[in-house]
């Protein structure tokens, strides 16, 4: 497959074991399959950068795919608060934060790659609305699709990193790509108040609900 990795610099070589252990899945190599969206991770400081282009041959890579059938969008809940931070204290959150990595934190130190949301800047605040119980999973699970944000692919093991090659670059300008990707956040966020100003339907679940075990499994898989 090819990916992208949106950076301040050119990077020939990706080194194993660098990176912010507090990303969405801790240390690890982000990247996209689209080359405009890494020009605006390229660009986030408002500063020139790049979108480096690589292959990655995921011939006997172990993927771990957390949009599959296979998962739900706890187990992607849970990851995310064991390794972000700035959550929500003294409140119903620590609770949620606590049932979550309880019940469904998944083990991913076997997998060579992940796959998943990418929970940047206001996709954030949606999930943390969702642990402070303001919003319900359905919704939840439409706003992380809103803005278009796309999936994002993470390389996490040594084998994952041996099986990457650099292919080429694009220069990302921050005068074009620092507004696009200030207007996806403001768009998402846009479409989010709307969002929350639909009707709240009787069968929609939020976090106490599935902390009480009124919830069925299968009901989880949006």
């Amino acid at each position: 497959m090819i990916i992208y990795h949106g950076s301040e610099n050119i990077i020939y070589t990706p080194a194993y074991g660098l990176g912010n252990s507090a990303n969405d899945y801790g240390r690890g190599f982000y990247c996209t399959e689209h080359s405009e969206l890494a020009k605006e991770w390229a660009c986030k400081k408002n500063t020139d950068g790049f979108a480096n282009e690589y292959e990655l041959n995921t011939e006997g890579l172990s993927i771990c795919n957390l949009n599959s059938e296979n998962y739900n969008i706890l187990n992607w809940m849970a990851l995310l608060t064991k390794y972000r931070g700035y959550w929500q204290r003294r409140s119903i959150a620590e609770d949620a934060k606590a049932f979550l990595q309880e019940n469904y934190l998944i083990d991913i130190s076997d997998f060579d790659v992940i796959v998943g949301y990418r929970a940047d800047d206001s996709y954030f605040s949606f999930a943390q609305d969702f642990i402070m119980g303001t919003i319900s999973i359905q919704k939840l699970s439409e706003a992380m699709k809103l803005g278009g944000l796309s999936e994002q692919i993470v390389l996490k093991s040594k084998k994952a990193f041996k099986a990457i090659s650099f292919i080429n670059y694009e220069e990302a300008k921050a005068s074009e790509y620092f507004g696009k990707k200030e207007n996806r956040d403001l768009e998402s966020r846009r479409q989010y108040r709307e969002l929350n100003t639909g009707v709240n339907r009787l069968d929609e679940v939020y976090i106490l609900d599935i902390m009480r075990g009124n919830v069925d499994v299968n009901e989880l898989r949006l």
